[in-house]
């Protein structure tokens, strides 16, 4: 059986550690941000890690990470 195919999407968003959890970036900070106040730019800095629920289908489309 060939090699499954990594999606190409989600292997630039997310990144897997060790132990197996997703990390990714927030959204919402890219641009138009002029009215955000600075509290919330300030919470949506680095990366956070994803909900079980979730991190369990972003694993099945990357298979070798």
């Amino acid at each position: 059986m060939p090699k499954m195919k990594s999606h190409s999407g989600a292997k630039k968003r997310f990144k897997i550690t060790a132990t197996g959890k997703v990390k990714h970036k927030k959204s919402n900070m890219s641009h138009i941000l002029s009215h955000e106040s600075r509290n919330h730019k300030r919470g949506l800095r680095g990366t956070s890690v994803l909900e079980p629920q979730d991190a369990k289908h972003i694993r099945e489309i990357l298979p070798y990470k």
